[in-house]
């Protein structure tokens, strides 16, 4: 019997993708279409005096020019334009709903036109006259205005006093600033107008059903009248958690023109969607002389727009991972003219524990004591908020196996004292942790006579290998060979799906698969207990299996009946079950992930230019369900945060309130050249409490204490300590 969970399994959509043969959310064909261009506003803050579109709607080809005057009806309310995760107080962005400008960038006007050259020429013709407002960019320059918002970390003791008696005291603050998604894969919908008012319509987005709700809110239509497909897509990792403006102003289009129409975003144009908000966090670590933790303080400043209130949790980590019997945790947000910032990959937690793991660092060089050791010994099992234990929790052994296959034990504390000719060498590390989440998700199976199985849901796959995971969790349930396996995704008129976030799809859509397959196997063994002489008449469903194509009792495998004489005895062509699975609500465990990141960096003593080297990260995310994608993950999460640690910055000209790399020249990401050796290494982590198949998601632990780690690197290796992000040959030259 052929088990695929656990095993090294290619993507079964990976033909697909490099044949081309996949399709994307731009590049649905149909007949009829018309395209688009999005003319955006130059002001960061004010109002439209007067738009002048007659020099567009001279230019041959053009069919319409769309503006907040002129567009179709759209909902009033902000009720109306909330999706499933927009934050609970604010009012949610409209595009061109009124003569508001609210962010540099915001869309103002729609050209829709036979081509899409001619369409992006005739916006260039648009002429906007502003009557402009004070405006603010610079985060330092509100953070006096920020206010506080409510979150659930639980301060307990005295910090102030406590650190303030510590033996032992570090006190900082570190700066993330503002970073944009770059995925490869632009925005883009193709609303196709099906007649009679009803539409399809091809999105990019992490969350068919959320679209669709969302849209038919907007427009005022039933479900029945409009369906959102998003079979692939080109990375996303936050950004497409909402409904992002190029999907209301596609379905806008083809209204207006009672046909179809396509938008495609441009790489500047992404720079005016969501973002991961740049944040001043402030760190008080209060120790004994033995290392053990006094006080802990962890205040957050981060951006949100004017209109929205959006904030994750930058500041309870520390409360996962280290005991202190005193804590004070604070979340701040300051408004600035800018769009809302939104999810970006470990959100909150890759900021936050970027400042709470390098001031940890600084702890231990104060302490003089090693950085592996101090957190040892404040290592927690139990959930500081909570006062709970963990479901699973094998950070010790990350530690130590990360330490292991890195070589830690051949590090010099000193900094500064290990070379490679020119080169200064550093070794760093930090902690990550994520959360192990799950939401209530549903599948539909369609099992045939001939063996072959249909599952459906309207998960999304963001690139993860949602298709390829089901398609072995299905195999494994069913027991057939995963080819005869067919997986259905991204289509909102599927069985419900959450929206793919949070790293809890894997988790959520396997056990909605694995519940659904329970329903096969109880009808199954139902048709094989009624065939004439069947060997298991008297088999008890808790003591069968399917295995093999076949139904097999589990005390005896010679006891079995294949699903094809089971069906076609029993006159069934098809089995067709669906089921939604959900977990308990239980708060007596913590649930999440850890790791332990390991980083090597080689700096140029004259020059400053910083190599990573190395990274080892070693994981413990419960039971892993494909090690060869999960290696991926984690592979792309370091890559993801050299390029925090080293790279990633959007740069705003504060006198414009505008940013000036919106663009992959010159906001930098992590290349070719940059990423060296990376080893990932699974911890062994059982878990029979978390869930039944004991798995926890993997998406966003990988990312998570890479650029602390890093940053300790070059620390150790220069013996300049930078706090702010991304380090560059500037800051080293600068630091203390």
């Amino acid at each position: 019997m052929t088990l695929y969970i656990g095993t090294p399994t290619s993507r079964v959509d990976g033909r697909a993708k490099v044949t081309g043969e996949a399709k994307y959310a731009g590049e649905f064909n149909t007949s009829g279409l018309a395209y688009s261009s999005v003319v955006e506003s130059t002001i960061p803050k004010g109002r439209i005096v007067r738009i002048d579109t007659s020099d567009a709607l001279r230019v041959e080809g053009v069919l319409d020019v769309l503006t907040h005057e002129n567009r179709p009806r759209m909902a009033g309310t902000d009720q109306a334009w909330k999706d499933d995760v927009a934050p609970e107080e604010g009012s949610p962005f409209r595009p061109l709903y009124d003569d508001k400008i609210m962010f540099s960038g915001q869309p103002i006007a729609l050209v829709l036109a036979e081509e899409w050259e001619i369409a992006r020429y005739a916006a260039s013709l648009v002429r906007v006259e502003y009557e402009k407002q004070a405006f603010v960019t610079d985060l330092y320059q509100q953070r006096d205005q920020a206010f506080v918002v409510k979150k659930p970390d639980k301060p307990h003791g005295d910090a102030g006093r406590a650190f303030a008696a510590a033996a032992v005291r570090h006190e900082a603050e570190y700066f993330i600033p503002t970073e944009h998604h770059n995925p490869m894969e632009l925005f883009a919908s193709t609303a196709v107008w099906d007649g009679d008012d009803k539409l399809t319509v091809y999105d990019k987005t992490q969350g068919v059903q959320n679209v669709q709700r969302y849209l038919c809110s907007v427009f005022n239509k039933k479900s029945d009248d409009l369906r959102v497909i998003s079979p692939y897509v080109g990375g996303a990792f936050g950004a497409g958690l909402r409904p992002q403006y190029e999907a209301v102003l596609a379905v806008l289009g083809a209204l207006a023109l009672e046909r179809s129409v396509r938008l495609v975003l441009t790489r500047r144009q992404m720079y005016g969607l969501g973002h991961r908000p740049a944040t001043i966090e402030r760190l008080a670590l209060g120790a004994k002389a033995d290392g053990t933790l006094d006080a802990v303080t962890h205040e957050a400043i981060a951006v949100t727009s004017q209109f929205e209130d959006f904030s994750r949790n930058d500041t309870g980590w520390a409360a996962l991972l280290y005991k202190s019997a005193n804590a004070k945790y604070v979340h701040r947000l300051a408004r600035l003219d800018v769009p809302t910032s939104c999810d970006m990959r470990a959100p909150g937690a890759a900021p936050g524990v970027y400042a709470l793991e390098s001031a940890m660092d600084e702890l231990a060089v104060a302490l003089k004591i090693d950085p592996v050791e101090l957190r040892l010994r404040c290592y927690s099992d139990r959930d500081q908020n909570e006062g709970v234990p963990y479901t699973s929790k094998q950070l010790r052994e990350c530690y130590r196996q990360g330490a292991v296959a890195f070589g830690w034990d051949k590090r010099s504390a000193e900094p500064r004292s290990m070379r490679d000719g020119s080169e200064l060498v550093g070794w760093g590390m930090a902690t990550g942790v994520w959360e192990a989440l799950q939401m209530p998700a549903a599948a539909r199976i369609v099992l045939t006579a001939n063996g072959h199985a249909e599952v459906s849901c309207a998960a999304s796959d963001i690139g993860t290998g949602t298709y390829t995971i089901l398609a072995q969790v299905a195999a494994d349930m069913l027991g057939l060979p995963i080819e005869n396996i067919s997986i259905k995704l991204g289509d909102s008129s599927l069985p419900q799906a959450p929206v793919e976030g949070g790293s809890w799809m894997a988790a959520s859509a396997s056990h909605a698969v694995a519940t659904t397959a329970q329903e096969v196997r109880g009808e199954l063994l139902a048709l094989a207990k009624a065939m004439k002489g069947s060997p298991l008449a008297d088999a008890k469903f808790e003591d069968t299996m399917l295995a093999d194509g076949k139904v097999v009792s589990k005390q005896d495998a010679s006891r079995a009946v294949s699903i094809t004489d089971a069906m076609r005895h029993g006159a069934v062509d098809r089995i067709e079950k669906e089921k939604t699975n959900s977990f308990p609500d239980d708060s007596s465990h913590a649930r999440n992930t850890h790791s332990a990141v390991f980083a090597e960096v080689k700096v140029d003593e004259q020059l400053g230019v910083i190599r990573v080297t190395r990274v080892v990260s070693a994981t413990a995310a419960g039971r892993i369900l494909n090690t060869k994608t999960a290696h991926s993950q984690i592979m792309g999460g370091v890559v993801w945060g050299i390029g925090m640690a080293l790279h990633e910055e959007t740069v705003f000209d504060h006198r414009f309130g505008r940013i000036m790399n919106a663009n992959i020249a010159e906001y930098h990401v992590p290349v070719n050249a940059d990423v060296q050796d990376i080893k990932v290494v699974f911890v062994d982590e059982p878990d029979t409490i978390i869930n039944p198949l004991g798995i926890k998601g993997l998406g966003e632990i990988g990312i998570v204490g890479v650029a602390a780690a890093i940053a300790n690197a070059v620390y150790h290796a220069t013996g300049k300590r930078v706090r702010d992000l991304p380090i560059t040959l500037d800051k080293l030259q600068r630091s203390t």
